[in-house]
């Protein structure tokens, strides 16, 4: 992301906040006065921006869910993103993205606890929402699944 706003943002400033989409609702919400709706996973970038990373508020853990070809998570955290394929129930894939940002070494043999973490995170994230449907397939081995 690229911003922009002389006299406020330092010019030339690289940040390693970690963040996605949603929480440009938080910022705008800061920004205008306005109230952040409850129940929202937005947090507002602006003290980022303005170089006041004291205030800064952090995600614990960012959360995708994918349905395409058989459905997938994936959650990160801190330097971490863990892959489960299939949903539920699949084989979860862990990657240090500060040492392989391609995702090309899967290092989840070696960090079975971050393993047991991501787990825990993707199934406490994770709501069945009727207009996101997972694949019959893939809700059908989940259920009876410990991890859920």
């Amino acid at each position: 992301m690229i911003a922009r706003w002389p006299g406020l943002i330092q010019g030339g400033k690289r940040s390693d906040h970690v963040g996605y989409f949603g929480d440009l609702f938080a910022t705008v919400c800061e920004l205008t006065g306005k109230k952040l709706p409850a129940g929202l996973d937005s947090v507002s970038f602006l003290p980022e921006l303005l170089n006041r990373t004291a205030r800064q508020a952090k995600h614990d853990f960012l959360y995708w869910e994918f349905y395409e070809q058989g459905g997938r998570q994936a959650v990160r955290f801190g330097n971490y993103k863990a892959i489960r394929e299939p949903m539920f129930t699949g084989k979860t894939s862990l990657y240090d993205l500060v040492k392989d940002i391609g995702e090309t070494h899967d290092i989840a043999a070696r960090h079975p606890e971050l393993v047991t973490k991501a787990i825990r995170m993707m199934d406490e994230a994770h709501v069945d929402d009727p207009a996101w449907r997972v694949p019959e397939s893939t809700a059908n081995a989940a259920v009876g699944n410990s991890t859920r």
